[in-house]
């Protein structure tokens, strides 16, 4: 039987899935009328204020210099690196594609987390993890002439993203996190701004293009709140899978909003990466239980004596 926090983790995981799908929809819609450095900065400028006041609500704004710690710059180095390639991404390919090449982030997570964090990944793990990259090629489709320059853009953006996971393991945990978020948000904003002349100038704002970006930075909030509140509910092994909810969002809104036809290859390469994604979630969900198992085992006891009064 499913416990009732694995469901409710389960829940808030496939809520927060969702939230960022179509965040990126909307994102999406709004391309071809707006750059990306705008787009960064009108959505940043909401999202920052949004998370200011929560965090300013819950108590967990800190001084400025508390943010300035290495590794947070670095997170924050990879989420400016992200945002930008992954939002280039959406602008000139299909959204389906963009969804399921980016279903190989946890998969790419594992990777990094084997090879610089030096954490145990067996050779059943490293084998999915090939298998999944294999199955990202398959959708990609490299021809005689090389990758094109729009899809290695998505790459660019499991590259950034997966490293500021792993950067953000490492952060002390007396950090906030709300804190980190509206340094982020604050820093995405600041570059985004910075960049509006380089990519194209200011575009004139109408409700058509400026409501999207409202709606878009009410979901990426809820959907971090969500991924929180996922992992503090459940087991990380049963609710982490349900990220790849965020691949048939990805289908059904490419097919209804975009009028995308995926073909064969897009279905084909998004299977291997699920099913090799699920199977790293299994084995690291296992050798987690045998950790913990052999963990409470009992030490063994050693020859023991009786003494007698007066021997």
């Amino acid at each position: 039987m499913v416990s009732p926090e694995n469901t409710r983790g389960a829940l808030y995981m496939s809520l927060a899935m969702a939230s960022f799908t179509f965040n990126d929809a909307l994102v999406k819609s709004v391309t071809s009328s707006l750059s990306v450095a705008q787009i960064i900065t009108v959505r940043g400028v909401m999202t920052t204020v949004l998370v200011y006041f929560v965090a300013r609500r819950l108590g967990a704004l800190r001084r400025l210099a508390v943010v300035f710690q290495p590794l947070i710059l670095l997170r924050t180095f990879f989420e400016i690196g992200a945002t930008l390639t992954f939002i280039s991404a959406l602008g000139q390919i299909d959204f389906a594609n963009v969804t399921s090449i980016m279903q190989s982030l946890p998969l790419a997570v594992t990777l990094g987390a084997a090879i610089f964090l030096k954490e145990p990944v067996g050779w059943r793990r490293w084998a999915a993890i090939l298998v999944g990259f294999f199955g990202v090629l398959i959708i990609l489709r490299p021809t005689a002439d090389g990758f094109a320059s729009a899809s290695l853009l998505v790459v660019a953006a499991v590259f950034f993203t997966s490293s500021r996971d792993l950067v953000t393991r490492r952060i002390v945990a007396d950090v906030p996190s709300l804190t980190i978020t509206l340094f982020t948000a604050a820093a995405n904003t600041i570059v985004g701004a910075f960049l509006i002349v380089p990519m194209g100038g200011w575009q004139p704002m109408t409700w058509e293009n400026f409501l999207p970006l409202v709606i878009a930075a009410l979901l990426v909030f809820s959907g971090y709140q969500a991924v929180i509140m996922a992992m503090r509910t459940g087991e990380i092994s049963f609710v982490a899978p349900f990220r790849y909810t965020s691949l048939i969002w990805g289908l059904v809104l490419g097919i209804l909003f975009f009028g995308e036809r995926p073909d064969a290859f897009v279905y084909v390469g998004a299977a291997i990466i699920i099913v090799s994604g699920l199977y790293s979630f299994y084995r690291e969900g296992k050798r987690r239980r045998e950790a913990m198992a052999r963990s409470q085992q009992p030490l063994p006891q050693g020859p023991t004596t009786s003494m007698k009064d007066g021997s």
